[in-house]
Protein backbone atom coordinates (compact mmCIF):
# COMPACT_ATOMS: atom_id res chain seq x y z
CA UNK A 1 0.00 0.00 0.00
CA UNK A 2 0.98 3.39 -0.54
CA UNK A 3 1.75 6.30 1.73
CA UNK A 4 -1.11 8.92 2.28
CA UNK A 5 0.20 11.94 3.56
CA UNK A 6 -2.31 14.34 5.27
CA UNK A 7 -0.24 17.74 5.41
CA UNK A 8 -2.62 19.41 3.24
CA UNK A 9 -6.08 18.80 4.88
CA UNK A 10 -4.68 18.44 8.73
CA UNK A 11 -3.04 21.63 8.79
CA UNK A 12 -6.15 23.13 7.35
CA UNK A 13 -8.33 21.45 9.96
CA UNK A 14 -5.71 22.81 12.80
CA UNK A 15 -6.00 26.19 11.27
CA UNK A 16 -9.57 26.29 10.97
CA UNK A 17 -9.62 25.44 14.97
CA UNK A 18 -6.59 28.01 15.68
CA UNK A 19 -8.75 30.59 13.47
CA UNK A 20 -11.51 30.27 15.59
CA UNK A 21 -9.48 30.56 19.09
CA UNK A 22 -7.75 33.34 18.09
CA UNK A 23 -8.98 35.58 20.54
CA UNK A 24 -8.15 33.13 23.75
CA UNK A 25 -5.82 34.01 26.29
CA UNK A 26 -2.82 31.88 26.32
CA UNK A 27 -2.24 27.88 25.40
CA UNK A 28 -6.04 28.07 24.29
CA UNK A 29 -5.05 30.63 21.21
CA UNK A 30 -1.51 28.55 20.58
CA UNK A 31 -1.96 25.14 20.99
CA UNK A 32 -4.64 22.77 19.27
CA UNK A 33 -5.37 20.10 21.72
CA UNK A 34 -6.17 23.00 24.00
CA UNK A 35 -7.56 25.22 21.73
CA UNK A 36 -9.85 22.10 20.60
CA UNK A 37 -11.23 22.17 23.57
CA UNK A 38 -12.19 25.39 24.14
CA UNK A 39 -13.70 26.01 20.92
CA UNK A 40 -15.84 23.04 21.63
CA UNK A 41 -16.84 24.87 25.09
CA UNK A 42 -17.77 28.19 23.77
CA UNK A 43 -19.63 26.57 20.56
CA UNK A 44 -21.55 24.88 23.34
CA UNK A 45 -22.04 27.83 25.68
CA UNK A 46 -23.07 30.30 22.59
CA UNK A 47 -25.91 28.10 22.34
CA UNK A 48 -26.97 27.89 25.25
CA UNK A 49 -26.95 31.23 25.82
CA UNK A 50 -29.00 32.01 22.71
CA UNK A 51 -31.77 30.33 24.86
CA UNK A 52 -30.97 31.83 27.84
CA UNK A 53 -31.03 35.68 26.35
CA UNK A 54 -34.75 34.49 25.16
CA UNK A 55 -35.26 34.26 28.80
CA UNK A 56 -33.87 37.09 30.00
CA UNK A 57 -35.81 39.59 27.02
CA UNK A 58 -39.27 38.06 28.72
CA UNK A 59 -38.24 38.03 32.53
CA UNK A 60 -36.77 41.93 31.76
CA UNK A 61 -40.71 42.48 29.90
CA UNK A 62 -42.19 40.98 32.97
CA UNK A 63 -40.42 43.07 35.29
CA UNK A 64 -41.61 46.40 33.25
CA UNK A 65 -45.07 45.24 33.18
CA UNK A 66 -45.01 44.35 36.91
CA UNK A 67 -43.49 47.93 38.12
CA UNK A 68 -46.08 50.20 35.64
CA UNK A 69 -49.25 48.07 36.68
CA UNK A 70 -48.05 48.32 40.28
CA UNK A 71 -48.27 52.17 39.51
CA UNK A 72 -51.36 52.16 38.71
CA UNK A 73 -52.70 49.92 41.58
CA UNK A 74 -52.48 46.45 39.62
CA UNK A 75 -50.52 43.63 39.68
CA UNK A 76 -48.73 41.84 36.96
CA UNK A 77 -50.82 38.48 37.45
CA UNK A 78 -53.89 40.02 37.87
CA UNK A 79 -53.70 42.29 34.51
CA UNK A 80 -52.34 39.46 32.68
CA UNK A 81 -55.31 37.41 34.02
CA UNK A 82 -57.61 40.28 33.09
CA UNK A 83 -56.48 40.99 29.75
CA UNK A 84 -56.78 37.41 28.44
CA UNK A 85 -60.53 37.57 29.81
CA UNK A 86 -61.23 40.80 27.95
CA UNK A 87 -59.07 39.37 24.78
CA UNK A 88 -56.22 41.85 24.59
CA UNK A 89 -53.73 40.07 21.99
CA UNK A 90 -50.79 41.87 22.86
CA UNK A 91 -47.28 40.09 23.84
CA UNK A 92 -45.74 40.71 26.95
CA UNK A 93 -42.54 42.78 24.47
CA UNK A 94 -45.81 45.12 23.20
CA UNK A 95 -47.03 45.77 26.49
CA UNK A 96 -43.53 46.72 28.29
CA UNK A 97 -42.54 49.17 25.19
CA UNK A 98 -46.43 51.05 26.00
CA UNK A 99 -45.26 51.08 29.38
CA UNK A 100 -41.80 52.59 28.80
CA UNK A 101 -42.29 54.74 25.99
CA UNK A 102 -45.89 55.83 25.44
CA UNK A 103 -47.47 56.27 29.39
CA UNK A 104 -50.43 57.48 28.41
CA UNK A 105 -51.74 54.47 26.08
CA UNK A 106 -50.43 51.96 28.92
CA UNK A 107 -52.50 53.77 31.45
CA UNK A 108 -55.75 53.31 29.04
CA UNK A 109 -54.88 49.94 28.25
CA UNK A 110 -55.01 49.55 32.25
CA UNK A 111 -58.09 50.93 32.37
CA UNK A 112 -59.72 48.92 29.36
CA UNK A 113 -58.55 45.65 31.36
CA UNK A 114 -59.42 47.09 34.72
CA UNK A 115 -63.16 48.56 33.83
CA UNK A 116 -66.16 45.99 35.12
CA UNK A 117 -67.37 44.08 31.73
CA UNK A 118 -71.42 44.87 31.67
CA UNK A 119 -71.59 41.18 30.18
CA UNK A 120 -69.63 38.04 29.38
CA UNK A 121 -69.10 36.99 26.11
CA UNK A 122 -71.67 33.63 26.24
CA UNK A 123 -69.40 30.16 25.36
CA UNK A 124 -70.36 27.21 23.95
Amino acid sequence: MTRIKRGNVARKRRKKILNLSSGFRGSSSKLFRVANQRIFKALQNSSHDRKNRKRNYRSRWITRINAATRASGLSYSQFIYRSKESQVLLNRKIVSQLAVLDKDTFQQLVHFVNAPKAHKPLQN
